[in-house]
């Protein structure tokens, strides 16, 4: 099984690499991120300058506390970046298969649905993870510069990752209806849109139906983390979020295995 699943993730590794898609994404996502930290940090400093002579500005934009204000709005920035440019990284893993007609090659060998799925999800989340390490050098400068709180940067950084690792698991599922790229981005942007802005609904609704709503929104959960707590509620929804499109993600193959 686990011989299997490493020679998926290999050939999806190779691709992504020999397609330039990873050194494509991962470098537009440290030109945006790095854009909008530097836009963070400036206004910071600008606004601290103008507080050294009004006490009453620093404490209106609590500018004593680097974390608040820089740390968190970079961690909301990263997760928004995230969420537009992963459909871009998984749209290839199962639709490209499709296209090019490896799919029914692959199907064909002694291999598992279910070591296809993970070899290709691996190999997502690898990318990604290389992809979101490229950002450390942010709290780095942040802690030479500053005095930011150590610990909601490790809890965030964790919340980003398991962030990522649920929007790869939905775009490997996108990637799976479809064998046109464009399209599978396209639906993987909308239903990270759909999970992401969920929250937004629940003042509209009953409480009840409030804190359902508010439960299944995935940004949600990344919010105390951000703050540096761990609760494993959060830690459980991220890892059945991945779990159940990775099994939607099998039904997939399995519908197209049967239709032939």
């Amino acid at each position: 099984m686990f011989r299997n699943i490493g020679l998926i993730y290999k050939k999806e590794i190779k691709s992504y690499f020999k397609s330039y898609i990873a050194y494509v994404v991962i470098a537009v996502f440290m030109v945006i991120t790095g854009f909008m930290f530097n836009d963070v940090v400036v206004k910071f400093s600008m606004l601290s300058f103008k507080a050294q002579g009004n006490p009453m500005l620093a404490k209106q934009y609590n500018l004593l506390n680097v974390t608040e204000t820089v740390v968190r709005p970079m961690f909301g920035q990263i997760s928004m970046i995230m969420l537009l440019m992963m459909p871009m990284l998984t749209m290839k893993l199962l639709a490209d298969e499709k296209k090019s007609g490896t799919m029914e090659l692959i199907l064909t060998y002694p291999i598992r649905d279910a070591e296809v799925v993970m070899g290709k999800y691996l190999a997502g989340l690898t990318v990604f993870a290389a992809m979101l390490f490229s950002t450390v050098t942010y709290p780095l400068l942040l802690i030479a510069l500053g005095e930011p709180e150590i610990v909601p940067m490790i809890t965030g950084y964790f919340g980003l990752f398991l962030m990522g690792a649920a929007f790869v698991s939905l775009g490997l599922f996108a990637s799976s209806v479809t064998e046109n790229q464009i399209i599978a981005a396209s639906l993987a942007l909308g239903m990270l849109f759909l999970f992401y802005l969920m929250s937004m609904s629940a003042a509209y609704v009953s409480p009840g139906i409030g804190r359902i709503v508010s439960y299944l929104s995935i940004n949600d959960h990344f919010f105390s983390m951000a703050k540096g707590v761990v609760d494993t509620e959060d830690i459980i929804y991220y890892l059945s979020f991945v779990v159940f499109f990775l099994f939607l993600t099998m039904r997939s193959i399995e519908s197209h295995r049967w239709r032939g």
